[in-house]
């Protein structure tokens, strides 16, 4: 197997240069790094990762904390995440916190004990110690997909974070259900605490409003962002003396959920109830009838997040920003429109907050 001596020594130059071209420790000059570039791929040497970890202080691995074997959503974004930092040269270490505090905070300081340079993590319902186990730490780390507020003014760490827009891709849902004559909108809303569940129902609640509609509270359950509780959620509202005329659901596994319960009563969409949802999933398309939805950009969230982890990292005193990414309306059938010949537009520009 070939050495760092046989590099330099292929390529005419020091080890120590050898060193600084492949940890990137000092400038070297252009032609003296393609040298040594030459001779790498020549002699097929392969970098010793824990000796030029302690060279650099870095592993040029990123800890990714995302529920992505439970939901199709994140495996799309660890997708995106991963084909971004192979092509910075990093390898990711995955951990699934399954949503819950506890474990959250556990395979946190995992990633944390495996030194990874850095983590991107989808926090829970309730990050308190999270956000105090990563700021007391001070780990480099990027929120994904559910924004962390942390009140101004209380000393408490900031974090970058990187979501898709919410609200308004919601309020968008109601507001093309209402346009089809529906007055009786049911909303199944995700796992109470988090932020994409408060942004959806927001959302909910300004299309209502938009559209002319009062507010029922009667209306909104909550199926806590899961396919079983998507289906208790729908069954609950089809139990109502005035049952909804159309429904949206706040994320693709709750829209299982609600299409098992309406199977399991014998209920047609869209002819007993149209369907509208939040989250565009693989096979959404292949359904009868195919489902509207709202689109996130999966992939370009994961691949921002790595983006702004680097960023850090290059720059760790520079301002936390918070980047929201645009979201994208797939017009299909489920809604009770006919077929459409222009699928989807986007709701909103990408944004980027202090």
């Amino acid at each position: 197997m070939p050495t760092m001596v046989d590099v330099a020594r292929s390529a005419g130059v020091s080890v120590a240069t050898v060193s600084h071209v492949l940890n990137d420790t000092r400038p070297v000059l252009p032609a003296t790094r393609q040298a040594v570039l030459d001779a790498v791929e020549e002699l097929g040497y392969t970098p010793n990762t824990l000796a030029r970890s302690l060279v650099t202080s870095r592993t040029r691995s990123i800890g990714l904390a995302v529920s992505a074997i439970s939901n199709p959503y994140f495996t799309e974004i660890l997708q995106g995440v991963e084909a971004s930092a192979l092509e910075h040269g990093y390898s990711l270490l995955i951990a699934d916190p399954h949503d819950d505090p506890g474990h959250e905070r556990k395979v946190v300081q995992l990633l944390h004990e495996r030194r990874v340079d850095g983590m991107i993590v989808a926090p829970s319902a309730e990050p308190g110690d999270l956000v105090a186990y990563l700021g007391r730490h001070r780990v480099p780390a990027v929120f994904l997909d559910r924004v962390v507020e942390v009140p101004e003014g209380d000393g408490a760490p900031r974090f970058d974070q990187v979501c898709a827009e919410g609200t308004e891709p919601t309020a968008l849902l109601v507001g093309h259900l209402a346009g089809l004559g529906h007055r009786r909108i049911g909303l199944v809303a995700g796992r109470p605490g988090l932020s994409t569940t408060r942004e959806r129902i927001t959302g909910y609640r300004h299309g209502l409003a938009a559209a002319g509609l009062p507010f029922d509270d009667r209306l909104l359950v909550h199926g806590d962002s899961e396919a079983d509780g998507g289906a208790r959620a729908t069954a609950a509202l089809l139990s109502r003396a005035v049952p909804p005329t159309a429904l949206v659901t706040a994320n693709n596994a709750m829209t299982i959920g609600a299409l098992r319960a309406l199977r399991d009563r014998g209920l047609s969409v869209p002819g007993d109830l149209a369907l509208c949802c939040f989250d565009d999933f693989a096979w959404a398309d292949l359904f009868t009838p195919r489902l509207t939805a709202v689109a996130q950009p999966s992939r370009d969230l994961g691949a921002q997040a790595l983006r702004l982890l680097l960023e850090r990292l290059d720059t760790p005193d520079r301002p936390a920003r918070t980047v929201r990414l645009p979201c994208a309306f797939v017009h299909r059938t489920s809604c009770g429109c006919p077929e459409q010949t222009e699928e989807a537009h986007v709701t909103a520009p990408e944004r980027t907050l202090p």
